[in-house]
């Protein structure tokens, strides 16, 4: 699912921007009136009336912490290898399900699954909740909650610029062609959306384009996917996890 839905003919507009509650119809069976729901799951994620994913966000984490809860009860039977694996299976899993949907969102949002990865690094290694949990990462090779969503997301742009995505995601991406031949032409670039649109929006068609022309060019003009993936979580380690000194 690509960041937030896009508007189209057969559903309520809106300002790219509000997100306030849609205006709902009044409906009702017989002489009972039918009160809309203020959140509904849909493969697995919880929409709000409001699109901000709190809900969701608050159910990954009660699933997580019990599941962690779970893991610490059987810690002492297990490696730190086994740990890892499990924890990757059943928690990391879970903190990337659908993760693109919260792409915009700021780092308080994203806070409690952030939490939740700490934890289940110290986990791992069976260190207690006052350790420093940087290294931890860097040892476990896991980017960060904010790294992960964006690494998706950019993951899906990389498919829609080759041709691989949906048709409806290819279409809310269009790659830079200069009317001459420059060299700006072999740099991978994508059209921005213009500024006005790109205010707070959280849109996959206005997101996606900001962040792959941030990306270095190496990365942006990668052939396959496995490479373009390789090269991208280099690059989110070397911004969001900066070496130990």
């Amino acid at each position: 699912l690509p960041v937030i839905f896009q508007k189209s003919p057969h559903h309520p507009h809106s300002e790219e921007t509000n997100t306030g509650p849609l205006p709902h119809p009044e409906l009702q069976t017989g002489v009972t009136p039918l009160h809309p729901s203020q959140s509904a799951r849909n493969l697995g994620v919880v929409l709000d009336n409001r699109l901000a994913l709190s809900e969701n966000i608050a159910a990954t984490t009660r699933s997580c912490r019990f599941i962690l809860y779970n893991i610490r009860r059987i810690r002492p039977l297990l490696t730190n290898y086994s740990t890892q694996l499990l924890v990757q299976a059943m928690i990391l899993s879970r903190l990337d399900y659908c993760n693109s949907l919260l792409a915009g969102l700021p780092a308080s949002a994203t806070r409690p699954l952030q939490l939740i990865q700490n934890a289940a690094a110290r986990l791992v290694y069976n260190l207690p909740r006052d350790s420093h949990v940087t290294p931890l990462l860097i040892s476990l090779h896991w980017l960060p909650v904010q790294a992960r969503i964006r690494f998706k997301t950019l993951v899906l742009a990389f498919q829609a610029v080759k041709g691989s995505a949906p048709g409806y995601l290819q279409k809310m991406i269009r790659p830079y062609k200069p009317a001459r031949s420059l060299r700006s032409a072999t740099t991978g670039r994508l059209i921005p959306p213009p500024t006005r649109a790109a205010t707070r929006s959280r849109l996959f068609a206005v997101l996606a384009p900001r962040w792959w022309n941030d990306l270095p060019v190496e990365v942006r003009t990668a052939e396959c996917l496995s490479t373009f993936k390789r090269k991208l979580k280099t690059h989110l380690f070397s911004v969001y996890l900066s070496p130990l000194p």
